[in-house]
């Protein structure tokens, strides 16, 4: 049975009007995102009234299908594959568009053999490091949840304004019937990076610019991947991914200059050929063989952001932040989506085994949450950004540190088991 948008927000209006006071939820999640999806279905699956507001709720995500996968890819750690588990949703994904990632492979920039560094599912034990799955895969499994969950409700909108009040948050909307009232005992912002509720609440950002842009396209290669993904350090800067997808495919991420990814977006094939055989004396081509085009390639600026508080106001806490609307990191990690949904497993457990007598949006509950996001996220953040800071060095003897580091950490397998330990990001 399809879902009607427009109809359903019709419904919405009038029920939210018809008494002449706001409808009222448990719930309002703000942002139609992945992130927000996976909020908005885990506290309805929890018995909570919730809405979910996007002004992009009626675009609905078609299947994909075919032997074309979309640019926009992501690494699915096993902590986000529990919580898409514990959604009910991670058995609803076609998992032949899923590609498991076993080895890791990162190299340094000399291009010597003793620098790089190999993370290998085997050695630590685990039956893999990470998936590699498509963006639109997991919207589009994500929404069909959602569409059946009685205890959820859509709303095609945008957020105008919110004022906090003692019994809840009072939400102003722009949606195209009509404006909109409703009232939430706790909202939810995952509204992105350029998060709309984080600027009503004057919640500061600490924000920097890598003055990089990240070039991401698709490749056929004729060698196979062996289930593994490449990293290059390459001199001067550049960061250069290559991520397994199913068959002979890969998914490449390339962080470079400004200047350097307008180039690369010009690319043909041929050139692509050629630039790919120039990099680390041809130890791309060496690994996965020659390289064709099979998406056009597309580009996005790289930064970090870091709310100086994940939840609001400060008085009278009633909004929590989750996903890029709390944080944003260098992709060279691969944790920027795991990192949103590991808010969203935390969020989970707390309400699931909050005491009794506490409300949803007890302030109590809100300030745990806070406490245990900021560890794990100040961690991630500052290891990425101190790995990008390290690997864009010009200096000498950092260039000679860093390369030295990779081998010798190869050379642990302790330090190794550790690291993949880390990165697979279970939430306790």
């Amino acid at each position: 049975m399809a879902l009607n948008p427009s109809k359903f927000m019709a419904a919405s209006a009038a029920s939210a009007n018809a008494t002449g006071k706001p409808r009222q939820y448990d719930v309002a999640v703000i942002g139609g995102g992945i992130v927000g999806k996976a909020c908005a279905l885990g506290l309805a699956q929890q018995g909570f009234d919730v809405v979910q507001i996007a002004p992009d709720l009626d675009q609905q995500t078609p299947k994909p299908s075919g032997d074309h996968w979309a640019e926009r890819i992501y690494a699915i750690s096993p902590g986000t594959r529990s919580l898409l588990q514990s959604l009910q949703v991670w058995d609803a994904i076609e998992h032949s568009r899923l590609q498991v990632v076993r080895d890791m492979r990162i190299y340094g920039d000399r291009g010597e053999a003793g620098d790089g560094l190999h993370l290998s599912a085997f050695e630590a034990g685990v039956p893999q490091l990470a998936w590699i799955g498509e963006s639109d895969l997991m919207e589009y499994t994500l929404e069909q949840a959602c569409r059946f969950q009685s205890k959820l409700e859509c709303v095609v909108g945008s957020l105008d304004n919110l004022f906090i009040e003692p019994d809840g948050a009072l939400l102003k909307l722009h949606t195209a019937q009509s404006p909109v009232e409703m009232k939430a005992n706790l909202v939810i912002a995952a509204d992105g990076a350029n998060s709309s509720l984080r600027s009503m609440l004057e919640i500061q950002t600490d924000e920097k610019s890598y003055e990089q842009r990240a070039v991401v396209a698709n490749f056929v290669c004729t060698n196979a991947h062996l289930e593994t993904a490449f990293q290059w350090f390459l001199p001067g800067g550049d960061i250069l991914a290559m991520l397994p997808l199913p068959g002979k495919q890969v998914s490449m991420v390339w962080s470079t200059s400004p200047e350097n990814a307008t180039r690369l977006l010009a690319l043909d094939a041929d050139q692509w050929q050629s630039e790919f055989a120039m990099l680390q004396d041809g130890a791309v081509v060496h690994a996965l063989g020659s390289l064709s085009p099979h998406s056009k390639p597309g580009s996005f600026p790289l930064r970090k952001i870091r709310a100086q508080r994940v939840i609001g106001p400060e008085l009278m806490p009633k909004v929590i932040l989750i996903g890029d609307a709390a944080h944003v990191i260098h992709p060279l990690a691969g944790q920027g989506l795991n990192l949103g949904l590991r808010d969203v497993a935390t969020l989970l457990r707390i309400l699931r085994e909050r005491e009794s007598f506490r409300a949803i949006a007890d302030p109590v509950l809100l300030r745990r949450y806070e406490r245990e996001r900021h560890g794990d996220t100040s961690a991630i953040l500052w290891v990425t950004d101190r790995l990008k800071k390290l690997f864009t060095s010009a200096n000498p003897l950092q260039q000679k540190m860093r390369n030295w580091g990779m081998g010798l950490v190869n050379r642990s397998h302790l330090i190794k088991r550790h690291l993949i330990k880390e990165a697979l990001g279970e939430v306790k």
